[in-house]
């Protein structure tokens, strides 16, 4: 794991993602156009709140995103990654929809792909290490 601060001694926002199967097929959401990294796709998520443990905070965003309720598992991996507004260290947890069907209350689009589908979409920077390892452990 990376050190906690840049060189700018930025302090770390602490985000919280799922990595959400159907088959074998995960989900990925294509960010509003109005937010930054506007039109990318990312896993759904968000950031911790003050008192809200990763998962708590996991199930509350895609609670808040996509209307559905989450059943989180082990975490897949971490990454620290710095944006130039945004100092991020992004937690990414194996998930399974417990309850509802997930509706497009935030994003602009949502897909369930392959692995080998990846590289047809433009994600987020910070996910970029994410997906290399999904490709290596899911072909």
């Amino acid at each position: 794991m990376a050190a906690e601060h840049s060189e700018q001694n930025r302090p770390v926002t602490e985000v919280v993602a799922a990595l959400i199967w159907q088959n074998d097929r995960f989900m990925i959401c294509q960010r509003p156009a109005y937010k930054a990294r506007g039109l990318l796709w990312e896993f759904v998520g968000g950031k911790i709140e003050s008192g809200e443990t990763p998962e708590e905070a996991l199930i509350r965003e895609c609670r808040e995103e996509l209307d559905i309720t989450l059943e989180v598992g082990s975490l897949f991996t971490e990454v620290l990654h710095d944006y130039p507004d945004l100092l991020v260290r992004l937690r990414l947890y194996h998930a399974s929809i417990a309850s509802g069907t997930p509706k497009l209350l935030e994003h602009q689009d949502l897909k369930w792909i392959t692995t080998v589908e990846i590289d047809r979409y433009e994600f987020c920077p910070a996910d970029e290490s994410i997906l290399e390892k999904l490709k290596k452990e899911y072909r």
